[in-house]
């Protein structure tokens, strides 16, 4: 703002801008305050009249004294770089360091056989041995480098929001409507079915292996089995208690609930309880004979499945460090990784049964975890996701943290039809945003009437939400 710092009175003196009605140079105003403006005194009293006394003028280089501190708008797409660049190495606190590089040759570490062996991986293609995250699908290059763009040619998102009158049917604009008149916004993907029938939250998405059934757990006290090729229900389990999580292992369904977690074989019928958790268990994992659960009070168990003469679950170990409950796990590797209410992730080495790191970047609620190639995804309400790179040594650097303007609910990925890697991010917004990965670049969003806690990807393209109003949504990819 331009600030003129004198002008003619009516005599042809020069008279202070500030000289406001009756005070003159050096005088007061006819008021009944005789105090100095203090704002006046800054060169930032813009009233006229004032009712504080202007009685000099105010030092020139007062008035244009720059701002000590530049001012950017907020905003949550105001990244100066995505580049994902490792921090400095501190064995005590991890720490975020940007880097701006403009070529990928700056990227430490990696080199073009790294990122060949870390294409067409697949979920079943995870070595036990290795220290390195599980890859959910054919991984792509996730070390690509983007090119430093100024702030003011970053383009800002457009609200998104789906017409409440085209919901209930009576938006009479059509196409002229400024809302969204569909349930989800992207090219090369569709919506197949809505598959209505639990009356609450949807806590957890199964696919069990050789079983042509599709299994949702809610917080009604239900598990529904969906005939995946008509979407019908085909049995509905009654529990009698809130499930608030569900995974699978090859034939084999599990389900945490409160203080127990029920076990099922889908091929043989068998059904069994795995007692000792103290509280509702939000997460579960599985991989190859061992079961994990998280549960309220902190503490992760461990189960190890013997599947000789008689099939048995044997308690391998309790693991305890969290000081709050579990939201989250996942296993990559020989490394088990979980997320807390107490804003950190605790890295467990599940061969000795170890917590070998912990990991505190985040300021909330650790919600979603995810392994994709040497990377680990959290996602957390403190409104960011971020990237934890794997290091030469076998620790975790953070190495990238993208925002958003909402909490994060839940985290997947997989890849789509041109072999290019998605990350699905359930926001407290009622959508899933899709990226592309490594530049976070918007693929799409998916909308619901509730926010989504439940992502599940399928084979040959498939991938399920599971909203809070109790409905299961069913999405594919499309093939060129």
């Amino acid at each position: 703002m331009e600030i003129k710092t004198a002008r003619k009175g009516p005599q042809g003196k020069e008279s202070s801008v500030f000289d406001r009605l009756g005070a003159g140079r050096g005088g007061h105003l006819n008021n009944s305050s005789n105090k100095i403006c203090k704002f006046w005194l800054s060169g930032r009293c813009l009233k006229n009249p004032c009712r504080f006394a202007h009685s000099e003028t105010p030092d020139v280089a007062t008035i244009h004294r720059p701002r000590q501190t530049p001012y950017y708008p907020h905003s949550s797409n105001a990244l100066v770089s995505n580049t994902w660049q490792r921090a400095p190495r501190n064995s005590q606190n991890v720490q975020e360091k940007v880097v701006n590089h403009k070529s990928s040759e700056n990227v430490p570490g990696k080199s073009e056989s790294d990122l060949e062996d870390i294409k067409k991986k697949s979920p079943e293609s995870v070595s036990e041995s290795s220290s390195e995250c599980s890859v959910v699908e054919n991984d792509y290059n996730l070390e690509n480098v983007v090119e430093e763009k100024p702030l003011e040619h970053v383009p800002k998102k457009s609200a998104e929001r789906v017409c409440e009158f085209w919901v209930q049917g009576t938006c009479v604009y059509g196409d002229q409507c400024p809302y969204l008149h569909s349930w989800f916004r992207g090219d090369k993907f569709k919506m197949l079915a809505e598959l209505q029938g639990h009356n609450k939250a949807v806590n957890g998405i199964a696919l069990p292996l050789r079983c042509n059934k599709l299994c949702s757990g809610s917080s009604d006290g239900t598990i529904r089995l969906w005939d995946c090729h008509t979407g019908q229900c085909a049995n509905v389990i009654n529990l009698g208690g809130e499930v608030g999580s569900v995974c699978s292992e090859g034939p084999w369904l599990f389900v945490g609930m409160p203080n127990v977690v029920k076990v099922w074989n889908t091929e043989s019928g068998a059904e069994y309880s795995l007692n000792g958790p103290v509280g509702q268990v939000n997460a579960l994992e599985s991989i190859n004979d061992l079961l994990f659960a998280g549960v309220e009070d902190g503490v992760i168990l461990a189960w190890k499945g013997t599947y000789e003469t008689n099939i048995t679950f044997q308690l391998a170990a309790t693991l305890k460090g969290h000081t709050h409950g579990i939201t989250s796990l996942v296993v990559g590797g020989n490394r088990l990784y979980s997320g807390s209410k107490d804003h950190t992730i605790r890295v467990w080495d599940h061969e000795n049964w170890q917590c070998i790191m912990t990991l505190n970047g985040h300021d909330d609620v650790v919600k979603s975890l995810m392994c994709w190639a040497k990377y680990l995804f959290s996602g957390s309400l403190d409104c960011t996701i971020k990237v934890w790179a794997t290091t030469e040594d076998g620790s975790l650097e953070l190495i990238y943290t993208h925002s958003e303007e909402h909490g994060i609910l839940a985290l997947s990925g997989m890849t789509d039809p041109d072999v290019k890697p998605i990350l699905y991010c359930s926001c407290s917004d009622k959508s899933v945003h899709l990226y592309e990965l490594p530049t976070f670049t918007d693929r799409g969003r998916l909308f619901a009437k509730q926010e989504v806690q439940t992502l599940q990807i399928g084979p040959g393209g498939l991938f399920f939400t599971g909203d809070q109003t109790g409905l299961l949504t069913v999405y594919t990819w499309l093939a060129d």
